[in-house]
């Protein structure tokens, strides 16, 4: 009776805890926490449900190494052909630019992640796979103190 109490519990918890808007998510690491110009992670994914609206989110994970405030980095987004949807440029704050306290969360140490939505609300009109390609654009070819960089896309809440 007890183990069957304990695994309901266990279960009902990792239920409450679950994330039911997330459909994709990934990072790519890069090594000795720094993105060179030349590499450009590129996630795919599949689009089943074109009536459901999305939303797109780059992820960042940084040191408090990191040497600037803001990162310039754009996204494109493709579909199954190679044919590119969206393209942009984003340009986010990583640290406040006069305390040059960090945001974001951090969870280990001098990490700290960042979301930042690429697209809002975005319905794709063929079900399939799709590619979003990052590439930083700092104007130099090693920027340190980036450790990695991912994309999540989620159901967005209906309105």
């Amino acid at each position: 009776m007890r183990i069957w109490l304990l695994a309901s519990i266990v279960a009902l918890v990792i239920t409450a805890c679950g994330d039911n808007t997330r459909e994709y998510e990934q990072y790519t690491d890069f090594n000795e926490r720094q993105w060179v110009v030349g590499e450009k992670p590129r996630f795919e994914f599949e689009i089943v449900n074109v009536q459901q609206k999305y939303n797109l989110y780059g992820n960042i994970r940084n040191t408090v190494s990191y040497p600037y405030a803001r990162l310039f980095y754009t996204y494109s987004l493709q579909d199954s052909t190679g044919k590119e949807i969206e393209k942009n440029l984003m340009s986010e704050f990583l640290f406040d630019s006069k305390s040059g306290k960090p945001f974001g969360k951090s969870g280990l140490g001098d990490l700290y992640d960042h979301r930042f939505i690429m697209l809002k609300d975005f319905q794709f009109k063929n079900p399939g796979k799709y590619a979003v390609t990052f590439e930083q654009f700092m104007r130099m070819d090693t920027l340190q103190g980036i450790s990695a960089v991912g994309l999540r896309v989620e159901k967005a809440e209906a309105q």
